[in-house]
């Protein structure tokens, strides 16, 4: 599969997993065996037994990683820390701090929120950065390697969390802001005192959204100069009720949203137990599995293979947490500035949830600036909003005054 068309359907996923996470539910309660990854081999990952006598960011673990080709001139850490998850639990979630050999004390914070479309632990990013699997290779490091060239040092927080809860969108947000508080935490890292500025794209996008409008209660201590996305889901229930459950080329990471979903709200979605026969053996393919196995298992297939039942879309409680997972639906407002860009006809995700969206921020008074890019889709609009997003963080990094909509 050539790099476009994996593009292509990770992008398309977006639109089809919240579809897939309103379907396959019993009104009554939820399944006691969700469908969780495997133990992470690396013990570095496990939560310490002392987590819950700890606070959001505190740091728990740390270790310096080897030299890494993606980023010649620059030392590799990786920082396990606690945070909570959607339904306020303690956990261990894991960040890799990338400090460049220019970076000099308290210089620029970037935390860079990658699009991570998989369930199974190898699929992170701090374990995708040391594979030899070459189609499990991370695509951003251009942009990356030019922060770091500026003398940015980097964050990459794993904001799927230690479940690879793959659709839960406050979560990513949340681990976002911890991962900020913990590299702020190491003297070694040289940004105790630095001004943050976080950026990412479709679901990485979508994860810096929330931590944007999650910041002033959840972390209001950060020094958070910008946050810069595009192309962002601002509501997962209205792609959910605009898609149908027809066969799908991406259906396949469709499917592993929907998985993604039932681990982080295992008392409100049930998915095991409503799958049939070729439902579990996707299942089993898909639950310690990146995007390539997601993609061949569910090519071209649907919910309705998957599940028996005929009223698998009927669950109220399932609405209810994707609205609690839609940005357009949460009252909380975001108080830092905010660079945004999105195609006018993306076809992937809702762009009038966008547009509601940033009038609500617009009417609130936040200095935002949101750039329309001259591309049909969704894909062809990421590169060309990073490059213009990196230097509106620039500016805002040196207190410069930006272009405003509103």
């Amino acid at each position: 599969m050539g790099v476009s068309l994996r593009r292509f359907v990770r992008a398309t996923a977006i639109w089809l997993m919240m579809a897939l996470a309103a379907a396959l539910v019993v009104p009554s309660h939820a399944a006691a065996d969700p469908l969780m990854p495997g133990p992470d081999p690396d013990p570095f990952y496990a939560a310490p037994p002392d987590l819950d006598a700890h606070v959001n960011g505190d740091v728990l673990k740390m270790r310096e990683k080897p030299w890494h080709v993606y980023f010649p001139t620059s030392r590799v850490f990786e920082v396990l820390f606690r945070s909570t998850d959607s339904e306020g639990k303690a956990i261990a979630a894991n960040t890799t701090y990338i400090l460049p050999s220019n970076h000099t004390p308290d210089a620029p914070l970037f935390s860079y929120q990658h699009i991570i479309n998989a369930l199974g632990t190898k699929c992170k990013v701090a374990s995708k950065l040391y594979t030899s699997d070459p189609m499990n290779l991370i695509l951003e490091m251009p942009g990356l390697n030019l922060a770091l060239a500026r003398g940015w040092a980097v964050t990459l927080p794993d904001h799927l969390g230690p479940r690879m809860s793959y659709g839960a969108a406050q979560l990513g947000g949340q681990i976002t802001l911890d991962s900020i508080r913990a590299v702020r935490k190491v003297p070694e890292f040289m940004v105790t005192n630095s001004q943050v500025g976080m950026g990412g794209y479709s679901g990485g996008g979508m994860a810096t959204a929330w931590a944007a409008a999650l910041a002033p209660t959840y972390a209001p201590e950060l020094p958070i100069v910008g946050a810069a996305y595009g192309g962002v889901p601002m509501s997962l229930t209205k792609m959910a009720r605009a898609l149908g459950t027809q066969p799908h080329i991406a259906f396949g990471l469709a499917a592993i949203a929907l998985l993604g979903l039932e681990r982080e709200y295992p008392d409100r979605i049930d998915v095991a137990s409503q799958l049939n026969s070729y439902g579990r053996f996707l299942a089993d393919w898909v639950i310690n599995g990146c995007t390539n196995e997601a993609m061949f298992v569910g090519f071209y297939k649907s919910a309705g293979q998957m599940t028996d039942r005929q009223d698998y879309m009927d669950d109220p409680a399932v609405w209810q947490v994707l609205d609690e997972n839609s940005l357009e639906l949460y009252p909380g407002l975001p108080t830092t500035p905010v660079f945004e860009w999105h195609s006018p006809i993306d076809g992937l995700i809702p762009v009038d949830a966008i547009d509601h969206t940033l009038g609500r921020y617009c009417a609130a008074g936040l200095d935002l600036f949101s750039m329309i890019t001259p591309t049909p889709d969704h894909l062809s609009a990421a590169p060309l909003g990073m490059f213009q997003a990196l230097d509106w963080l620039e500016r805002k990094y040196q207190g410069l005054p930006t272009a405003r909509t509103c």
